[in-house]
């Protein structure tokens, strides 16, 4: 039978009081620990969550006890006490006990001044929110004078027809009362469970013996810390009132003074430098005993420290990830826990420009923040107009309806990518995420009026080309102008934290990389290997894409061949550069992939063009034009069905690979390349491909005198390769299932369609999330399930990965670990965040087992 234990009412906070986080919240555990460390904390009472809940509900306990606890005829302070300080909770409440004949008290003791500011405060705080008066009625004069006392008293009676309390117990038990319902309405229960807490969250309440921070000597109130909240480097800084009460105050203050020396003004350092070497002291305590950066509240009561409160320091990621480090470096947490403080999410900021927190936001249009970063550019509406920019220095944004295969350049030309069109998988955000870009896709409320050059917002503004405009990939907000931004910060600490990260995971993880550019930043975040190489990206260059066209429209295998030997040494030299990037890191190329009417121009003015460059009838490229398109391309002829069909394409490949193989292995660490083959379904189209591909190989190793290894393998995309993964296996030497097309066939779903409805369907509760951004584990995880274990049983040792950009989602990591795959794949941007999240899993599964 289980033990039911029934907390007291209150508890006076001790060294060995029974307070805990779970019943008393975490403000209320955290006093204990000071006290345990020593620092001058003030008389405080805890209240539990069921206490706090009976008040709530009308029952009080015994206001007199609880006042008592706090000292001799004490004023008290009230503060909320959740579990976690970041679902927040009802505001404090000073002075709680303030009355006529405490005001005549303190006017002796501490000077008329003094006392009737604090009962002026209290009244105002008081009528305002216990009583829920108009805040207008009860604004606190420049000059606190008996008069407005009396003022204010005399419109509390008018608006509540009862006198204002003059029982401290009546007063506390009123305060006390008013967070309670509060915490427990509607409004704050909505506020907190946006920031993660249950519905039924409990709530703890402090009530602590007021320090006055007023008074004859130095008194006053002030906040400190030792770390910068922004940088994360250790520094003395804060704020101190002179003669002041209260957080909200200190921090608000024009007239407060820094804590440091200060050259503009006087300093808590100038004032009281005894004050300041205690806080000094306390705060390395708190760092050590608490291990954690901590924000110490205090007062001065002439000249004596009292310490109210210590909450964790606010802190941005770039902070975080600094203080995380600091702290394992000098030995406070472990490098293993200074990982998991970090949220793998939060490194998305340290990669990429960021708007400044400060900057002033004119917000013209949102849409869904598709690739992290913030870029300010000219706005311009064509890829040959982006690569006109960029080459005049000038940094753009390329704004379209939505991007197509042909649009690569002209993303790669500009500082961002805005469409109108399009959801978190669509072209735009796949490319952008793959190269770092920032941009926001399925924008509502523009129009793109491209003949006239415009932008129309539905508050009918219009931005022309050559507009200034800001993206914010944080948050899929535009923004009018240009904005202050913080830069990437990729230093020291960012390095060692990741160090220690991949000493903890055990599983790999490798880059999508298309071009040489992206191999290097995969290289610099020390990805392991490129999972994903789609060489398709490399022919839409000029030169390569002229060829590429000739090609197409070659009438005979002969001439198709002698077109693609053109290519050879342009690919070979592709895949050279990439070898020599990873530095004998593995390479898995994917074959050829898309269908060939995605090189073929589809507006007239473009096919007559290609027209006069290959000097053909327009008749006789509109014909080829028709011949190629597909009523659904993405189920057409494409991937291994082009390798069977028109196998000199993935001849010309292969001996690209091989002939890079050898050229890089002599300047490098040996290389062995991982050839892939997509859109496979059938043992048979393997058995076809590996056929020719070895003989490929054979030739290469004929040629030149030379021995090479290579890897291949299939890129599992249909549902099919799935339910047929022991056949195809055993012709494989890995499976790399790629997770944007398997979902798109297993749904029926086109990805570049799904943003129209995607929101509508996931508000409804159709779909749980998105499943292009996130994997859905019941139904393609199923499959993916099913394919790596039917892969194993024919082949126990076959590598199995994920390639598709669900490799780079925490959720989906976790899901490929627990499912025994070697590695995941994502863009390059996104490999840090893998490798952190990868580490969060291995060292969590620790802790449970």
């Amino acid at each position: 039978m289980q033990r039911v234990v029934t907390l007291k009412p209150f508890s006076l906070i001790t060294p060995t009081a029974s307070i805990a986080v779970d019943t008393h919240g975490g403000r209320a555990k955290c006093l204990q620990r000071l006290l345990r460390l020593g620092l001058p904390v003030p008389d405080t009472v805890a209240l539990s969550f069921e206490t706090v809940r009976r008040i709530a509900a009308g029952n009080l306990p015994d206001m007199q006890a609880v006042l008592n606890a706090c000292g001799d005829r004490p004023l008290v302070s009230v503060r909320p006490s959740s579990m976690d300080p970041d679902w927040g909770g009802p505001r404090a409440v000073l002075n709680v006990g303030m009355t006529e004949e405490r005001h005549a008290a303190l006017s002796g003791s501490h000077g008329e001044l003094a006392a009737t500011t604090l009962y002026l405060r209290f009244i105002q705080s008081y009528a305002v929110h216990v009583a829920r008066l108009d805040p207008d009625m009860f604004d606190l004069p420049e000059v606190p004078t008996r008069a407005e006392i009396e003022r204010m008293l005399r419109t509390f009676r008018e608006e509540t027809d009862e006198d204002f309390p003059q029982d401290p117990a009546v007063q506390l038990g009123e305060v006390l009362r008013s967070i309670a319902r509060a915490w427990e309405g509607t409004t704050s229960r909505l506020l907190r469970q946006a920031k993660g807490a249950p519905a039924d969250a409990g709530l703890g309440l402090v009530v602590q013996e007021m320090a006055l921070g007023l008074g004859p000597a130095e008194s006053g109130s002030g906040v400190v810390q030792f770390v910068d909240g922004s940088t994360g480097e250790r520094r003395v800084e804060g704020r101190y009132l002179r003669q002041g009460q209260g957080r909200d105050a200190v921090l608000g203050s024009p007239g407060a003074a820094r804590i440091a020396c200060d050259p503009n003004g006087q300093s808590l350092e100038d004032l009281c430098p005894d004050i300041l070497r205690q806080l000094v002291e306390h705060g390395h305590t708190c760092r050590k005993s608490l291990r954690e950066e901590m924000q110490i509240e205090f007062t001065i009561e002439s000249s004596r420290l009292r310490i109210l409160d210590a909450v964790r320091v606010a802190r941005n990621s770039r902070a975080a990830l600094r203080i995380a480090v600091s702290l394992a470096n000098d030995g406070i947490v472990s490098p293993d826990e200074a990982v998991l403080r970090i949220d793998p999410r939060a490194l998305t900021e340290l990669l990429h420009p960021q708007v400044s927190v400060d900057a002033p936001r004119d917000v013209v249009a949102r849409g869904i923040a598709a690739s992290p970063g913030a870029a300010t550019g000219r706005i311009v509406f064509s890829s040959t107009a982006a690569q006109a920019s960029a080459a005049g220095g000038e940094a753009c944004i390329l704004v379209r309806r939505e991007t197509a295969p042909e649009d690569i350049r002209g993303m790669h030309a500009a500082a961002g990518v805005l469409t109108e069109r399009g959801g978190q998988t669509s072209h735009a955000a796949v490319i952008a995420r793959g190269i770092g870009l920032p941009c926001i896709v399925g924008t509502s409320g523009i129009k793109i009026r491209q003949r006239q050059g415009s932008l129309v917002l539905e508050d009918g503004r219009r931005f022309s080309e050559g507009d200034l405009i800001t993206l914010d990939g944080a948050t899929g907000e535009v923004l009018a102008g240009a904005v202050d931004m913080v830069g990437p910060t990729l230093d020291d600490s960012f390095k060692t934290l990741l160090g220690w990260a991949d000493e903890a995971r055990d599983m790999g993880i490798r880059a999508n990389a298309d071009t040489p550019a992206e191999a290097r930043v995969a290289s610099r975040f020390e990805a392991q290997g490129i999972g994903l190489c789609r060489t398709e990206h490399m022919f839409y260059e000029d030169d390569r894409l002229t060829v590429m066209r000739e090609m197409i429209f070659a009438k005979s295998s002969e001439d198709r061949q002698a077109t693609l030997d053109q290519l050879l040494p342009m690919q070979r030299a592709d895949f050279v550069e990439l070898f020599e990037i990873m530095q004998g890191k593995p390479v898995c190329i994917r074959l050829f992939d898309p269908p060939l009417h995605e090189f073929l121009p589809s507006a007239r003015e473009d096919q007559r063009a290609l027209a006069e460059s290959l000097d053909l009838p327009i008749a006789e490229v509109t014909s080829r034009v028709e011949q190629l398109s597909e009523f659904n391309p993405m189920l057409g002829m494409r991937g291994v069905r082009l390798g069977v069909t028109v196998p000199e394409i993935y001849d010309m490949q292969a001996r690209a690979i091989f002939e890079a193989t050898i050229a890089a292995s002599h300047s490098g660490a040996p290389v062995v390349p991982e050839v892939m083959i997509p859109l496979v379904s059938a043992r048979r189209e393997v058995e076809i491909v590996k056929t020719r591909i070895d003989a490929v190989a054979a030739a290469v190793r004929v040629e030149t005198g030379e021995n090479l290894d290579y890897r291949l393998g299939v890129m599992v995309e249909t549902p099919r390769a799935c339910l047929r993964a022991h056949e195809i296996a055993a012709h494989s030497a890995f499976l790399s299932f790629g997770t944007n097309d398997l979902t798109q066939m297993t749904y029926g779903l086109s990805r570049d369609d799904a943003g129209r409805f995607m929101s509508d369907y996931v508000n409804q509760g159709v779909f749980l999330e998105d499943p292009f951004h996130i994997l859905d584990v019941d139904g393609v995880g199923e499959l993916l399930v099913l394919g790596a274990t039917r892969g194993r049983q024919t082949s126990p040792g076959i590598t199995l990965s994920v390639c598709g950009e669900h490799g780079g989602n925490v959720e989906s990591i976790e899901f490929c670990r627990d499912a025994g795959f070697d590695y995941v794949s994502c863009s390059p941007f996104r490999v840090p965040v893998a490798r952190l999240a990868a580490a969060h899993l291995a060292l969590r599964r620790r802790k449970v087992t």
